[in-house]
Parts: structure tokens; C-alpha cells; sequence
């Protein structure tokens, strides 16, 4: 385990037993999110290699339009 962790660990390790597991709850949803997002990438490559391919021949052909964050 690296510093940071094992600091953030030793913090918690001053709350309430209620907040210690909270934030171990929140902890372990996280991860699983995270492996969740990378195995729903991994099975999407071909699709969204497809979409990227897509995107760029409209750009190419002209028909997409510059547009900043306010405008979408």
C-alpha cells in the first residue's frame, strides 16, 4: 500500500464506527464501479472504434459544426 492510503486509513480510523464503515461502504461501491466501467469498455471497443470511424468522416465531409460547452 502506498502513503496515501494508508494515511486516509489511518484517519478514518478516528471516526465513529458507523463512519468507518460508511466510508469502507462507499469505498468498495467504488470499486466495483470501477471494475464495472472497465469490463463495460472493454466489450465495447469495436463499437465505439465504429463510432469514432463514423464521426470522423463527417468531420471530414463538413458536416459537423464547431460548438463550445454553452451551446450544446
Amino acid at each position: 500500500m502506498t502513503e496515501l492510503p494508508a494515511k486516509a486509513f489511518q484517519e478514518a480510523s478516528k471516526l465513529s464506527h458507523q463512519m468507518q464503515d460508511e466510508l469502507a461502504q462507499r469505498l468498495l461501491d467504488d470499486l466495483v464501479g470501477e471494475s464495472q466501467w472497465d469490463a463495460t469498455l472493454a466489450r465495447s471497443q469495436d463499437q465505439l472504434g465504429r463510432l469514432a470511424d463514423k464521426a470522423l468522416a463527417e468531420f471530414r465531409a463538413g458536416k459537423t459544426v464547431k460548438m463550445g460547452i454553452d451551446e450544446l
